[in-house]
C-alpha cells in the first residue's frame, strides 16, 4: 500500500501555466458564468412578475432555475479566482464544502426533472384531475422532499467519499469532483461509498425508468388527440424537458461509471463540463425558445 497522508490542501487541475492563458480562461469562465446567471434569473423573474406563469409547471421551473444558479456558484467562481490569482489550491475544507454542496444541487436537479415529468404526464394524460393531483399544497410538499432528500443524499456521499484516506492531493479536474477524488484513494472504497454509489445508481436508473415509462403513456395520449394544434402544444411543453434531462444525464453517467484507468484528462474534463457547465446555461434558453408566455414575459422585462 502506498504511502498514506493527511494533506490540508488540494490541488485543482491547471489549465495552462502560461499566464495569457491563465487570464482567457478566468474570462471565458466568467462570460459563461454571467450568461449563465443572466438567463436563469430571467427565468425566476418572468415567473415572478408575471401571474400567468404562477402554476406548478413554472414553479417547478424556478426551482430548477435555482439549482443551476447553486451548481455554477459552486464551482466557477473558485475556478475564476485560482487562474487569477495563479494558484490551484483548495483548502481540505473548502473541497469538502464544494463536493457537498455540488452534489446535493445535482441530485435535487435530477429529482426534479423527474417530478416535472410525472408533472407532464398528469396534465396530458389525467388533465381533469391535474387541478387536484398537482395543488400548490402538493408541489410544495414535494419540492421539500425534493431538497430534504437531496440534502441528505449529499451527506452520505460527501462523507463516504472523505471518508477513505489520499495517496495524493493532486485532483484532475477544475473542481473537486468525486470520480477524480476516488481516484486518489489508497484503499478503494469505503464501506459507506460503496453503499452510497449502490444506492446513487438505483436511484439514476429509477429515475429514468420513471421518466421513460410516463413519457411513454404521454405519447400515447397525445397521438390519440385529434387535434393537430392541440398535439403540437402537448408535445412543445414535453420536448424542452427531454433536452435538459438527456443533456444531464448522458454527460453524467458517461463521467462517473466511465472506467477510472487509463482516461484522458481533457476527455474527463470534456466530460465534466457536458453536465455540470453547459444544462445550467441551456435550460432556461431550451424552456423559453418554444414558451410564448416565458418570451412575451421576458421582452416585457428587457423593454423597462
Amino acid at each position: 500500500m502506498e504511502n498514506q497522508t493527511i494533506f490540508s490542501y488540494f490541488l485543482l487541475m491547471e489549465f495552462s501555466k502560461d499566464r495569457h492563458l491563465q487570464l482567457l480562461h478566468f474570462f471565458l469562465f466568467f462570460i459563461l458564468y454571467l450568461a449563465t446567471t443572466a438567463t436563469n434569473l430571467f427565468i425566476i423573474s418572468a415567473v415572478a412578475f408575471d401571474h400567468r406563469l404562477h402554476n406548478p409547471m413554472y414553479f417547478f421551473l424556478v426551482n430548477l432555475a435555482v439549482q443551476d444558479l447553486g451548481i455554477v456558484s459552486v464551482i466557477i467562481p473558485k475556478s475564476m479566482i485560482n487562474s487569477l490569482m495563479d494558484t490551484t489550491r483548495i483548502s481540505y475544507f473548502g473541497c469538502f464544502a464544494q463536493v457537498l454542496i455540488f452534489v446535493c444541487f445535482e441530485a435535487s436537479d435530477l429529482s426534479l426533472l423527474t417530478v416535472m415529468a410525472y408533472d407532464r404526464y398528469v396534465a396530458i394524460c389525467h388533465p381533469l384531475h391535474y387541478g387536484m393531483v398537482m395543488n400548490w399544497k402538493a408541489c410544495t410538499k414535494i419540492v421539500i422532499l425534493v431538497w430534504v432528500t437531496s440534502v441528505l443524499y449529499a451527506v452520505l456521499h460527501t462523507s463516504g467519499t472523505f471518508s477513505t484516506s489520499f495517496c495524493s492531493n493532486v485532483v484532475n479536474q477544475f473542481f473537486c469532483e468525486i470520480p477524480q477524488l476516488l481516484k486518489l484513494s489508497c484503499s478503494g472504497f469505503s464501506l459507506i461509498e460503496a453503499g452510497v454509489i449502490f444506492v446513487s445508481i438505483t436511484a439514476t436508473l429509477g429515475c429514468f425508468i420513471f421518466i421513460f415509462v410516463s413519457y411513454t403513456l404521454i405519447f400515447k395520449t397525445v397521438l390519440k388527440i385529434p387535434s393537430v394544434k392541440t398535439r403540437q402544444k402537448s408535445f412543445s411543453t414535453c420536448l424542452p424537458h427531454l433536452i435538459v434531462f438527456s443533456m444531464f444525464l448522458v454527460p453524467a453517467c458517461l463521467a462517473y461509471l466511465k472506467p477510472s484507468s487509463n482516461t484522458s484528462i481533457y476527455l474527463d474534463f470534456a466530460l465534466t463540463a457536458l453536465y455540470s457547465l453547459l444544462p445550467p446555461l441551456f435550460n432556461p434558453i431550451i424552456y423559453s425558445i418554444r414558451n410564448k408566455k416565458i418570451k412575451s414575459v421576458l421582452s416585457k422585462l428587457c423593454r423597462f
